[in-house]
């Protein structure tokens, strides 16, 4: 059984284009970030700029490895912003981080090569 975030694991089932619209994911700005004391896995709290549409979201990411916390404030990330929050520990996560897992496994960030505006969505 592949694990999710194995490179190996098979293509997902087909879909249509219009399942895929419903995931809603949209790129913003990391505004603030600190470490989640209270994660049990070591994990950083990060508040992301979505644009005047959705404002300023919260998301828990584990992305500890391969990122400080002074070089995450003004970086784009990528986010599924349309699930329910989830509860994780004392914290509501608001949206999804988007990332790929590198050959060990560890998150490294999903973002476009170029700024663009905040609350962009994905086409």
């Amino acid at each position: 059984m592949h694990h999710l975030h194995d490179p190996l694991a098979p293509a997902a089932e087909s879909i249509t284009f219009d399942d895929f619209l419903t995931v809603d994911i949209r790129v913003g700005t990391i505004v603030a970030a600190e470490v989640f004391e209270a994660a049990r896995k070591p994990s950083y709290i990060l508040m992301i700029d979505f644009g005047p549409t959705l404002g300023i979201k919260k998301s828990s990411a584990q992305i500890t490895t391969h990122y400080r916390l002074d070089e995450l404030v003004g970086r784009q990330v990528v986010a599924v912003v349309n699930f329910p929050p989830r509860q994780i520990g004392p914290i509501r996560s608001e949206v999804l981080t988007l990332g790929f897992p590198d050959a060990d496994g560890q998150v490294v960030l999903f973002a476009p090569d170029q700024n663009v505006p905040n609350g962009g969505r994905l086409f």
